[in-house]
């Protein structure tokens, strides 16, 4: 029988425990490829990358094909479909990040949920995993300090939800699914919730000569309202599950006026 190919990619770079975590957990699925970037890629969104992007094959272990790029996450799925894989994996799975991807302001900054866009586009099944990492302070030492066995639970919901994709599909009317694991989660304690559409807050401090993001911390998110994931993540120790559409509406009823006064 034929194992099913599963993409595994991140924004924290092929080095990160997350994604040495995600990939453990895949292998038990299918035959898992990693192409993802060399180095943290966070906040680039669905970015691609203007000019050359190097590919470098690097070990892995487990008999897990794994590829470094020096592009974006968005460059790393492109390149693994019509380079590496030369066709369509049968699932990508993002992350595990490490840090939240909460909110409408991450949907569209996350480097995480870029990869599972560029995927969802083209009709392959998303899932995006995030640990949502209380703090991360300049430079990101607490990045570094997590390890594989904080991940666990992150990493078996990442398996199960994988699982149940690969053997029954993705949910009806669903692009993407974007799993945010609490730091203190409880696994069994999963909640669907929608996307919370408030953006962040200040989150600039003042540096000489300009500002900088200093810190990262649920601390800038607004407290979303109830049924939303952000609500859920700064409100109890859970797995927030958010489905994801890609759609965006037109309402053409509404242009008249306008295009009135365009055509003027």
């Amino acid at each position: 029988m034929t194992l099913p190919t599963i993409l595994v990619i991140n924004d924290d770079g092929i080095n990160s425990v997350g994604i040495v975590a995600l990939a453990k957990q895949m292998k038990k699925l299918g035959d898992v490829v990693v192409v993802t970037p060399g180095y943290e890629r966070s906040g680039v969104g669905k970015s691609l990358s203007i000019g050359q992007v190097d590919v470098t094959a690097s070990s892995f272990g487990d008999g897990v094909r794994a590829f470094a790029t020096t592009g974006t996450p968005a460059d790393s799925f492109l390149i693994a479909v019509n380079k590496v894989l030369e066709g369509m994996p049968d699932l990508v799975v993002s992350g595990i990040n490490i840090g939240p991807n909460l909110g409408i302001d991450d949907l569209l900054t996350s480097g995480t949920l870029g990869a599972a866009f560029e995927a969802a586009i083209r009709k392959v099944p998303a899932i995006a995993v995030s640990y949502c990492l209380s703090e991360i302070t300049d430079r990101m030492p607490e990045k570094t300090r997590v390890s594989v066995d904080d991940l666990e639970s992150a990493a078996a919901v990442a398996y199960k939800a994988a699982k149940h994709v690969l053997e029954h599909g993705m949910p009806e009317d669903v692009d993407i699914v974007s799993i945010n694991v609490a730091e203190d989660a409880v696994c069994n304690n999963v909640k669907v919730t929608s996307l919370c559409y408030e953006g962040y807050g200040d989150i600039h401090t003042a540096t000489e000569g300009g500002y900088k993001i200093k810190s990262w911390t649920l601390r800038h998110y607004p407290d979303g309202e109830p049924g939303t994931d952000l609500h859920a993540i700064k409100n109890g120790k859970c797995v927030s599950v958010t489905p994801i559409k890609v759609e965006f509406f037109h309402n053409k009823d509404a242009m008249k006026d306008l295009m009135e006064s365009l055509s003027a």
